[in-house]
C-alpha cells in the first residue's frame, strides 16, 4: 500500500525534524525528502498592496545574473573568514570522516525479497542505490548488489543528479519509477527503470522535471499528478490535476480523473492493492491540515463523510482515523489526537461507531503508528520520550492491547516490513525499531509483533566519549505561564558560572516533535570541545499532540517565540550560560524562529545560525510552496492577518542602530521549497543597515542545504567554526 495522503502532503512541507537535524549535522544521514517582504516605510497592519515595491526584490531572481554575483561576493567573504579559523580544517575533516564512515547503519526500505539502501561515501558522492536480502543485511559486512550508480549516471549524462526516491510495482518490484533531482531540488524527472536488467526502460514511462507524484495502477497504467501546463498547478506550485496514463501513449493523451482547486495545496492518490481490500482513494489537501477524501467505486468517486481535519487511512478490513480537533459523533466525544478504528465496510455505509485505540493526555501524544498483518504498533510520546504499545486484531477474536517493553527514555523510530501484496509474507508480523538518545548511539532491531524480544541487526559504535556527559530535562515558564520542556546535554561537573558555550536549537511548527537523538558530528564538534547543547520543545511542535501545535499558529504564532525566549532566559537564570556565550540555531520554519527571536531579543544571544529560512513573511505565500503554509502562518494579503504577521516577520522588523548578534545565514540556490530570496534579502537589508553578518549559499542541495557528503561537511564545518568564534570562552 502506498503512503497515506497525509504522508504525501508532509513531503511537500519542510521535512520538519529529519531536515532540521540534517541541516547542521545532528544526524549523519542523507535526507530524501514547502517563500518573501515589507519595504521601508510600511507600517504594521498595512496590507502588501498598500506598500511600495521592495527595492531588494531583484534578489528573488534565483538565477539572475545580478543576484548570483551578489551571492558569489558574499560567499567569498564568508569563506575567507570562516575557513581561516583554526578550527575549520579539523572540523571539516572530522565531519567528512563521520559522514563517510563505513560503520554507519544503512537505512533500508523493503521491496519484496530485497531491502534497498542509498549509500554515499567518499567514492560515491551521489550514491549507490543498492540491495541485499534481509538475511545478508544482518551480516557484519553484507554483500550489496548495486542497482544504480548515481555518480556514473550523472557523469554519463552531464547532470548533477540526486536520488529522489523510487516507486516500484508490487509484488515483483521489477519495474520502478525512479525520481532524479537536479542538485537536490524538489522538482524531479521520473523515469521507468528495470531492476533486473538495471537499465532504464526503452520507451517506458518518462516524466519531465516537475514536482510530480506517480502511482502504479498496474503494469501498463499510472496515476500521474504533475505540471500539465497552465492551470494544472495549485497556488502552492503543486499538482492540481491527476491523470490516468496508459503505457505507449503520449502523456498529452492521458485522461483526467481527478481535480482539485487552485487554492488547494495539492491533490494525491493512494492505490491499495491488498488482496480482497483493493481500494483507490483520491484526496484534496484543502490546506496543510485539512483534506477531503474520495473513494473510487467503479468509475465514480464517492466523497467520504468525515470532517476535513480527520486524517483517514485504510488497513485491510479496517479504517483508522485521527481527529486533529475534538470530534463529537453519535453522541460520543473523541478527543483531538485520538486514534480511532472501525470496520471499513460499515464506515463506508455511514455507520459511525468507533473503537478508541489511543486517547491523549496532558503528557502523552501519538507520535506515529505502523501496521503488521494483524497488529497495530503505536509509538507514543510521553514527556518527550518514546513508549510502544500494540493492538492485535486476530480474526474471530476481540482486539487485544498490551504495552511493549522497549528501551527508555530516548527516541524510538518504527518502520513497517509487512507487504500486504505478497500472498505469503514471511515478514508479515515483523517490523524495525531504531533506538537512540543524546548519549547512546543508534541501534537497529528486528522486532516481532506480540513479543518483546528483538534481534539486534546493527549498532553504531560510539563516535565521541560520552563518559562525564549527562542529559537532563528542565522546564521554563513562558510569558503566559505555560511550562515549556527542554533538554540540556552538558558535562556532569560543568561550572554554573554563565561561561559555558551553549547552543539552543528549536523548530516550533507544523506539529513536528523535537526528540532526543545521537549525533557523532555534534559530539565531536561541540561536546568534545566543552559545548552545551539545548533542545527546546516549544509550542507549534507536536510533542504534546495537536493542541500543543494549534496553540501557536496564525494569530498565536508569537507563542513559539515567547517559549524559545523563555528557555533562553531560563538557561541564563540557571547560569548554564549567558548572552555572551549563548547561541541559537534553526532551519526552515526554525529559521523563521531564530530570525524572529534574535530581532525581538538581540540582548540574549551572541550567535545565530539561520538555515534555509523564511524571513520575509509579507511575500512568503507568493513564491514557491509558500501558499501551502497559510494554515500555519495566515494570509498576509488579509489586513487582519497581516496585522499579527507583521509584528514578528524578521524582514519587516530588523532596524538600524540596534546591536544584533553577528548572524550566519545559510541557504541553497537549488532550494525550490523555501525561496533563497528570504535569506538573500534579509542579509542585504541588514548590511545596508550596518549590521555585520555572514552569508553562505550553496549552489546545490535543495531544502536540505547540501547534495552530497562533501558539501555537508563544508557547511557543517563553517557553522561550527562560526559558533566557536562567537561563543567560545
Amino acid at each position: 500500500m502506498n503512503s497515506s495522503p497525509q504522508t504525501q502532503l508532509r513531503r511537500h512541507a519542510f521535512g520538519a525534524r529529519a531536515l532540521s537535524l540534517a541541516l547542521f549535522g545532528l544526524m549523519t544521514m542523507t535526507t530524501s525528502a514547502p517563500a518573501l517582504s515589507q519595504t521601508p516605510g510600511q507600517t504594521p497592519g498595512q496590507t502588501p498592496e498598500a506598500a511600495s515595491i521592495d527595492p531588494r526584490q531583484w534578489l528573488e531572481e534565483v538565477q539572475g545574473e545580478r543576484a548570483l554575483a551578489w551571492v558569489k561576493e558574499r560567499n567569498q567573504l564568508t569563506l575567507a573568514e570562516l575557513q581561516a579559523r583554526p578550527e575549520y580544517p579539523g572540523l571539516r575533516r572530522e565531519m567528512l570522516d563521520l559522514l563517510n564512515a563505513s560503520d554507519r547503519i544503512p537505512q533500508i526500505s523493503r521491496k519484496g525479497a530485497w531491502v534497498y539502501n542509498l549509500w554515499q561515501d567518499q567514492n560515491h558522492k551521489r550514491g549507490l542505490w543498492r540491495r541485499s536480502s534481509l538475511g545478508e543485511y544482518k551480516k557484519a559486512s553484507p554483500a550489496w548488489e548495486t542497482v544504480l550508480d548515481l555518480d556514473a549516471l550523472g557523469a554519463a549524462e552531464n547532470e548533477s543528479w540526486v536520488f529522489a526516491g523510487a516507486h516500484c510495482l508490487a509484488p515483483e518490484y521489477r519495474r520502478c519509477l525512479i525520481s532524479l533531482s537536479r542538485g537536490g531540488s524538489d522538482a524531479h524527472v521520473v523515469r521507468e527503470f528495470d531492476t533486473v536488467s538495471k537499465q532504464f526502460v526503452s520507451g517506458g514511462f518518462v516524466l519531465p522535471e516537475a514536482k510530480s507524484e506517480v502511482s502504479w495502477i498496474d503494469a501498463d497504467h499510472l496515476y500521474v499528478a504533475s505540471d500539465f501546463g497552465p492551470g494544472s498547478l495549485t497556488d502552492s506550485g503543486y499538482p492540481r490535476v491527476i491523470k490516468r496514463w496508459q503505457r505507449g501513449t503520449p502523456l498529452a493523451q492521458a485522461r483526467t480523473v481527478f481535480e482539485g482547486q487552485a487554492q488547494d495545496v495539492a491533490v494525491s492518490v493512494l492505490v491499495d492493492r491488498t488482496p480482497g481490500h483493493e481500494r483507490t482513494v483520491f484526496s484534496r489537501a484543502l490546506d496543510f491540515y485539512n483534506q477531503r477524501y474520495f473513494l473510487l467505486q467503479g468509475d465514480k468517486l464517492r466523497a467520504l463523510d468525515v470532517p476535513s481535519d480527520v486524517q483517514l487511512s485504510f488497513w485491510g478490513a479496517r479504517v483508522l482515523l485521527q481527529p486533529r480537533k475534538d470530534w463529537r459523533v453519535g453522541g460520543v466525544r473523541h478527543a483531538a489526537g485520538s486514534l480511532l478504528s472501525a470496520p471499513a465496510a460499515a464506515f463506508i455505509r455511514g455507520e459511525r461507531k468507533f473503537s478508541t485505540l489511543f486517547k491523549p493526555s496532558a503528557t502523552r501524544s501519538l507520535d506515529s503508528f505502523i501496521t503488521t498483518r494483524q497488529h497495530l504498533v503505536l509509538n507514543i510520546n510521553d514527556q518527550v520520550a518514546s513508549k510502544l504499545e500494540e493492538w492485535q486484531f486476530a480474526p474471530g477474536r476481540p482486539a487485544r492491547h498490551r504495552r511493549i517493553q522497549a528501551p527508555f527514555p530516548g527516541t524510538l523510530h518504527l518502520q513497517a516490513l509487512h507487504d500486504s501484496e505478497l500472498a505469503q509474507d514471511e515478514l508479515a508480523e515483523h517490523y524495525l525499531v531504531n533506538y537512540a538518545d543524546f548519549l547512546t548511539p543508534d541501534s537497529l532491531f528486528l522486532a516481532r509483533a506480540s513479543s518483546d524480544a528483538r534481534e539486534l541487526l546493527k549498532a553504531r559504535a560510539a563516535k565521541f566519549e560520552a563518559r562525564g556527559l549527562k542529559a537532563e530535562q528542565h522546564f521554563a515558564t513562558s510569558k503566559d505561564g505555560t511550562r515549556v520542556p527542554y533538554f540540556v546535554v552538558r558535562p556532569e561537573g560543568v561550572a554554573l558560572d554563565g561561561q559555558n558555550p551553549t547552543l539552543l536549537y528549536g523548530y516550533g511548527g507544523f506539529e513536528a516533535s523535537m526528540q532526543p537523538f545521537y549525533s557523532g558530528g555534534f559530539g565531536r564538534a561541540w561536546y568534545s570541545r566543552g559545548g552545551v547543547f539545548v533542545l527546546a520543545n516549544i509550542r507549534g511542535g507536536g510533542e504534546f499532540g495537536p493542541a500543543w501545535h494549534q496553540s501557536a499558529v496564525k494569530a498565536n504564532k508569537q507563542r513559539s517565540y515567547d517559549d524559545f525566549i523563555a528557555v533562553a532566559e531560563d538557561l541564563i537564570a540557571r547560569k548554564i550560560s549567558s548572552p555572551r556565550h549563548l547561541g541559537i540555531m534553526g532551519g526552515s520554519n526554525g529559521g523563521l524562529l531564530v530570525g524572529a527571536t534574535f530581532v525581538q531579543r538581540p540582548d540574549l544571544f551572541n550567535a545565530v545560525v539561520c538555515q534555509v529560512p523564511l524571513l520575509d513573511m509579507r511575500r512568503y505565500h507568493q513564491l514557491l510552496a509558500g501558499a501551502s503554509w497559510m494554515a500555519e502562518y495566515g494570509d498576509p494579503d488579509r489586513a487582519e492577518e497581516w496585522s499579527f504577521i507583521s509584528k514578528y516577520s524578521p524582514y519587516q522588523n530588523v532596524k538600524p542602530g540596534v546591536k544584533y548578534p553577528k548572524v550566519l545565514f545559510t541557504t541553497s540556490t537549488r532550494d525550490d521549497r523555501v525561496h533563497p530570496g528570504h535569506a538573500r534579502k534579509m542579509a542585504a537589508l541588514m548590511l545596508e543597515q550596518g549590521h555585520p553578518l555572514y552569508y553562505f549559499e550553496n549552489t546545490e542541495g535543495g531544502h536540505g542545504g547540501a547534495a552530497d557528503n562533501e558539501q555537508r561537511a563544508t557547511l557543517q564545518a563553517l557553522e561550527y567554526s562560526y559558533l566557536w568564534q562567537q561563543l567560545g570562552r
